[in-house]
């Protein structure tokens, strides 16, 4: 490659959490490195996910870094569950504080990475070339937005808006008809601030979720204060259990708990709020049965808020066991339908037909809308990293090889593509536990992995097939102990149209990736091919 912009040992794509703290790292130890960011600041998902009742669904002082006890110590958080630009702010704190702006390139995306020559030539939509020994891509799992295919989106002549690509300056709706499709994370979130400023807010569901109150609220003192004091405890957290946090459950199994104690305690953790009640019985996530006592809760709950029958039943989720998709937490999501301007539109039973000039179209006809806000998710996992253009050994490209699924050793490395590190990447645990402490895991592993490969003189660090082939085959186990397999949902990329079906995520809880890693780390990187 010639006119080349950098010549680097490590290249890092992404400037989210796991990006900042991954090139913190690699300059702590003395790297020549430099970061790549789509953006024009620092903090990933939270940079662009800035819509109105964005909040995280992890308690603020579990989402934070733990390797810095200095900054734990230091930065109060203000609520129990952060908003997003608290969070930014955090991001963007961290980053002022460790020096990290001028070693990022902002307003950038890489293009294209292809392995040619023993490195890593990347290009970018603004003509930059560079060339890096090692490349860490930290893209983040849900970060590839996804538009539904739905016919139309020329003629629609309204305001089009999407909760992963929100405008950073206000958004006037005061007056307007305001439509949402989708209702996952993001629309659940979403809605309830919506229905504060429309008209009207017409709502188009696919699929009912499970959605758990948060019950969020400042914090006090005292309670940060508490946090500080248990930073030894959470860093042991952080190691020793599955989520990467403290869950605390009963311990007992559903079907073995007398129905009026099971009551007690579920009623309990809905009165905390949060999503610490999946976890209050042991056998819920592998159990038909037992899954099924805790669906029928939540149902109960959502017949409580809703007052219209029609509406409520539209609302409660049916069809697969609680859990499988992801546990949304809202701030008066189901109350919202009690107001008279907000109505629900159930598309399962009344599908949408197409976008006109003035709306949405569906088989019962025409909703005229002003504004469309689009909350209708991400090409999770592999979407970030297929739209990088990555090519590796002998021009193998990676949305080929990953035609019939992401395959992955680890989730951290790919046979046929040395020296290329995918953080939080297809093969982790990703978002089935704290992403903070996972990402904390992957930056520190493959930091010491750069480090070992720096002091050995070696050129090439590339996983084994048969290693990575083993790994597939542990994924698949460990997820048919569960019961995600049993349903349609973007962890087995079931909401993209033509995505293979393949269940992305280890399931088997950071605790045990962790150790797993750690021993391939003992035994001289087991697995990997070193040059």
């Amino acid at each position: 490659m010639c006119n080349l912009d950098a010549v680097l040992d490590i290249a890092v794509i992404g400037a989210g959490f796991a990006g900042l703290h991954m090139l913190d790292q690699l300059r702590r130890y003395e790297f020549s490195c430099h970061a790549y960011e789509s953006a024009i600041g620092v903090g990933g998902t939270w940079f662009w996910n800035r819509y109105p009742g964005a909040r995280c669904d992890v308690e603020s002082v579990d989402y934070a870094y733990l390797h810095d006890p200095e900054l734990h110590e230091t930065w109060q958080w203000s609520e129990r569950f952060a908003a997003q630009p608290e969070i930014l702010r955090y991001a963007e704190h961290f980053a002022d504080r460790r020096g990290l702006l001028p070693h990022i390139t902002f307003g950038t995306t890489v293009t294209g990475a292809a392995f040619e020559d023993g490195a890593w030539n990347l290009t970018t939509d603004t003509g930059e070339r560079v060339r890096a020994r090692f490349v860490v891509t930290a893209v983040g799992c849900m970060s590839a937005a996804h538009t539904p295919p739905i016919p139309g989106w020329e003629r629609f002549g309204g305001t089009v808006l999407r909760t992963s690509r929100w405008p950073a300056e206000p958004v006037e709706l005061a007056g307007r008809r305001v439509g949402v499709i989708g209702t996952g994370s993001s629309g659940i979130q979403v809605v309830p601030e919506l229905a504060k400023e429309a008209a009207e807010l017409v709502v188009f569901q696919r699929t009912a979720n499970f959605s758990v109150p948060a019950r969020n609220r400042p914090l006090t003192q005292q309670e940060r204060n508490a946090a500080v004091a248990r930073y030894e405890q959470q860093v042991h957290d952080a190691r020793t259990t599955r989520f990467g946090h403290a869950v605390i459950g009963t311990g007992k199994a559903a079907l073995e708990t007398d129905p009026a104690e099971r009551a007690v305690e579920l009623d309990a953790r809905w009165a905390r709020g949060g999503t610490h009640i999946v976890a209050t019985f042991t056998d819920t996530g592998r159990d038909l049965r037992a899954n099924a006592v805790l669906a029928d809760y939540f149902r109960d709950r959502v017949r409580e808020q809703v007052h219209d029958p029609a509406t409520a039943r539209a609302l409660t989720p049916t069809g697969y066991p609680i859990g499988t998709k992801r546990l949304c937490v809202d701030d008066g999501y189901y109350e919202t339908f009690n107001l008279p301007h907000v109505r629900l539109v159930d598309l399962r039973a009344d599908p949408i037909q197409e976008l006109t000039r003035t709306g949405v179209r569906t088989i019962g006809g025409d909703h005229e809308l002003d504004v469309l806000v689009l909350a209708t998710g991400f090409d999770a996992f592999t979407g970030a990293l297929t739209r990088l253009g990555i090519t590796g050994r002998d021009g193998r490209a990676l949305t080929e090889v990953w035609r019939d699924g992401p395959r992955s050793y680890l989730g951290l490395a790919m046979a046929g593509f040395p020296n290329l590190f995918t953080l939080t990447g297809p093969g982790s645990t990703m978002v089935l536990s704290n992403v903070l402490r996972a990402i904390e895991h992957h930056v520190e592993w493959v930091r010491d992995l750069l480090v070992h490969a720096r002091e050995h003189e070696l050129t090439e660090v590339e996983a084994l097939e048969p290693f990575q082939d083993e790994w597939a085959a542990r994924l698949a186990e460990l997820a048919s102990g569960t019961l995600y397999p049993r349903t349609d949902s973007y962890y087995l990329g079931a909401n993209i149209e033509g995505k293979a079906r393949v269940f992305a995520p280890f399931a088997g809880g950071l605790d045990a990736y962790r150790r797993i890693c750690d021993a391939v780390a003992a035994e001289d990187y087991r697995g990997f091919r070193t040059a």
